[in-house]
């Protein structure tokens, strides 16, 4: 995974950890789901992120890189 994506995914997840507390505290359920949905949405990109890491380390053995 490239520095960028990982960097990318870990501000997108944080901005969804500051949303979902604000909305907590602020009692804005819109706000709250926004949070918890930037969360999700980081997760699925870091998994997809990895899925290719891992195809890569295959092909690379295969090709004996």
């Amino acid at each position: 995974m490239g520095t960028t994506d990982k960097a990318s995914n870990k501000a997108e997840d944080l901005k969804g950890k500051v949303k979902e507390a604000t909305g907590k505290v602020t009692g804005n359920e819109h706000l709250e789901t926004e949070g918890k949905s930037d969360q999700t949405k980081a997760a699925i990109e870091d998994a997809a992120e990895n899925v290719k890491d891992a195809g890569a380390k295959v092909k690379d053995a295969l090709t004996g890189r």
